[in-house]
């Protein structure tokens, strides 16, 4: 996490996810290859999620910030994961975009893509 905005948004995906029905797992779970944001089960799945939060006066969607290279990173780290860890669940990638409001202390908008993306080699 590098700031209090992306602590704020990683907290609030996790209430969103629990509310939801999701088991969190880990979160920040960190590799040699990079950072997942939360591990978690909803249902048959283990989820990677990965959490982008920004302001509401920034021009950007945050969830245009999970780029290809984002993608890799996060693959990579999963394949880690579950390399180290007994999991027989199915993998998927989820991706949360939240827009925070009041100069980022209070949560604008949450939106939460399922399988946003898949594993490439």
């Amino acid at each position: 996490m590098k700031n209090a905005t992306g602590g704020l948004g990683e907290d609030c995906a996790v209430r969103f996810l629990e509310d939801k029905g999701y088991s969190v797992l880990e979160r920040n779970y960190r590799s040699r290859f990079g950072e997942i944001d939360i591990i978690a089960r909803n249902g048959p799945y283990i989820v990677f999620a990965e959490v982008k939060t920004r302001g509401e006066s920034r021009l950007a969607d945050p969830l245009e910030a999970v780029t290809k290279t984002k993608q890799t990173k996060i693959v990579k780290t999963a394949l880690l994961y579950l390399q180290t860890h007994a999991v027989k669940l199915q993998p998927r990638f989820d991706v949360i975009g939240i827009t925070t409001a009041d100069g980022g202390h209070s949560i604008r908008n949450v939106v939460h893509i399922e399988n946003a993306f898949e594993c490439r080699k």
